[in-house]
């Protein structure tokens, strides 16, 4: 017989929640202060973005800049942009992931994921 009546224990529960509010809270700042890079161009155009996807950086290597072809060197900027925001959902999946799952597997409302 399991006692109070097979009842989950409310107290613990909370606290469990609050212990994974905490982890999960401190995995998002992590990700707002860790950098990560992308870039295009065989380099020549370099992006850098925080874990949670905010430009932070935006480095052209002069080579790539061609006054006769802008449309170029705006595709090169986007296509750095776009890897920098795929390394930082891989980071997000890295560090957030394995919150998510302890909380049910079904994600977070607002994450990525």
């Amino acid at each position: 017989m399991i006692p109070g009546g097979g009842q989950p224990n409310m107290q613990q529960l909370l606290q469990q929640a609050q212990k994974m509010q905490q982890d999960l809270a401190r995995a998002q700042e992590e990700l707002a202060q860790t950098e990560v890079d992308g870039q295009a161009g065989g380099g020549l155009v370099k992006a850098t973005v925080t874990g949670a996807g905010e430009l932070r950086a935006l480095k052209i290597d002069p080579k790539a800049v061609d006054p006769e072809d802008t449309e170029t060197l705006a595709d090169l900027v986007v296509a750095a942009v776009q890897a920098a925001n795929e390394n930082a959902q891989a980071l997000q999946q890295q560090k957030l992931g394995p919150l998510a799952q302890g909380l049910g597997g079904g994600g977070i409302p607002g994450l990525p994921f």
